[in-house]
């Protein structure tokens, strides 16, 4: 590895020691400046801001700088890095401290910048040891690859000879979507272990398509059992009792899943009328809905009307008179017919602001009629009027005796206290 040079690590870290500031300052006319080893360069400026917070600011962007330097440093050290980026990011800094105009050790962290390439070979071994891990790691995970798709296989081999038909079907399923989930090996290993994953699927199925041959001797209980399914949904046909009997329905054609398939002629014969007896309910639901619908919208139009009479009570200047209007129009409303809950949520909202608004008015009323709240008010102003009176007698007292001070101390007491004995005043007046 190669040796680093101690005074290039020393200068390196100088440009991330000690206060940046110190190598700058803001001229009157609000010009920020550097110092460096050739004289002061202005760097910029920062209008609308201080001495303090333009020269802050060019310190800023010289240690973000300065804190870039340091991190490619540590990555070249710790392997992070392909050697020929790493000499990209090189150059890239170098032109980046090139160009900085910010306020620090310039010079420093340009040498600091410099001080880096020497590091990039003497870590390749790190570099090096890095891809030897990630390569190891690679190998280790197809071997892990491998373990997940033998057990793949040795499930599948394990169920070729299962009965549970749909279970394991599924199962198989479930196992062909991990294998083709699963990254892939080498072409032999795939081959190898597909071939026998293959031959167990295809060894299941081939058992279950015979099994399924067998059952058509049983054919004629399937018929049975969709013929009892047809006789009690033709005689559901024409009931109008549409939430219980559409859950019967329902009932019946899960059953009618359930019950296995027959001969397709059959089947699609039997299907046909079952179909139609469903039809005929759900039709005649359909329809009795729509009635449903017209008388709805029937009672979403008097809704409307209505709304416009109980929102045309505010403003109202008798409370009384508005209160009993609402009512009567309250009464008419809660007599009116269903109506569709989407429409009819919005009126209500409408309806309810009114009724806060009278509600609202009758809090107000009895607090402006309260007597206990009155006579609390009537106290109130009372006690500022005596304490005006009070300060007013002491301002006359003290300007006799010559103490002016305490005078207008007294006068200016009772000036604020009229203030507040107007407000109070303005509060009694609301009561009635």
């Amino acid at each position: 590895m190669t040796e680093i040079n101690p005074m290039m690590q020393a200068s390196a870290a100088s440009a991330l020691i000690g206060d940046p500031a110190a190598f700058g300052r803001v001229g009157d006319d609000g010009t920020v400046y550097v110092r460096t080893s050739n004289g002061e360069v202005a760097v910029g400026s920062y209008p609308g801001k201080t001495a303090e917070e333009a020269l802050t600011y060019f310190v800023r962007k010289f240690e973000m700088l300065a804190a870039e330097v340091a991190l490619l440093a540590a990555r070249i050290k710790s392997g992070a890095l392909v050697p020929s980026d790493a000499y990209a990011a090189v150059k890239k800094l170098r032109e980046q401290v090139k160009e900085l105009n910010g306020v620090g050790d310039l010079e420093a962290l340009a040498a600091s910048v410099e001080q880096i390439e020497p590091l990039i070979e003497g870590h390749r071994e790190a570099y090096e040891s890095k891809k030897a891990a990630e390569t190891a790691a690679k190998k280790e995970r197809l071997e892990q690859i491998l373990v997940e798709k033998e057990k793949i296989v040795a499930e599948a081999e394990s169920l070729a000879l299962s009965e549970s038909w749909k279970v394991t079907g599924d199962r198989l399923k479930v196992l062909l979507d991990e294998w083709k989930s699963a990254p892939r090996l080498d072409k032999k290993s795939d081959a190898d272990l597909w071939k026998r994953f293959s031959s167990s699927r295809n060894k299941f199925d081939k058992r279950r398509r015979t099994h399924f041959a067998a059952l058509e001797a049983t054919q004629s209980v399937v018929a049975d059992a969709k013929k009892a399914i047809i006789a009690e949904a033709e005689s559901l046909a024409t009931s109008t009792e549409w939430v219980p009997t559409a859950k019967k329905f329902k009932t019946l054609m899960d059953a009618w899943k359930a019950s296995g398939r027959g001969k397709p002629s059959d089947d699609a014969k039997m299907w046909a009328r079952f179909k139609a007896a469903q039809d005929q309910f759900f039709t005649a639901k359909n329809a009795d809905l729509e009635k449903r619908d017209t008388t709805m919208a029937a009672n979403l139009i008097k809704r409307e009307e209505l709304v416009v009479l109980i929102e045309a009570l505010v403003p109202f200047t008798h409370l009384d008179e508005a209160k009993k209007a609402l009512r009567e129009h309250m009464n008419s409303w809660n007599k009116i017919g269903m109506t569709h809950r989407d429409k009819r949520t919005a009126l209500d909202a409408r309806v309810h602001a009114v009724e806060t608004v009278i509600k609202e008015a009758e809090a107000e009323n009895w607090r402006k009629t309260d007597p206990a709240a009155k006579a609390r008010a009537g106290e109130v102003v009372k006690q500022l009027a005596d304490s005006i009176e009070n300060y007013e007698k002491i301002a006359a007292k003290s300007l006799a005796a010559g103490n002016a001070k305490k005078a207008s101390e007294a006068s200016e007491s009772a000036a604020a206290r009229r203030v507040w004995l107007a407000e109070a005043e303005k509060a009694l007046a609301e009561f009635n």
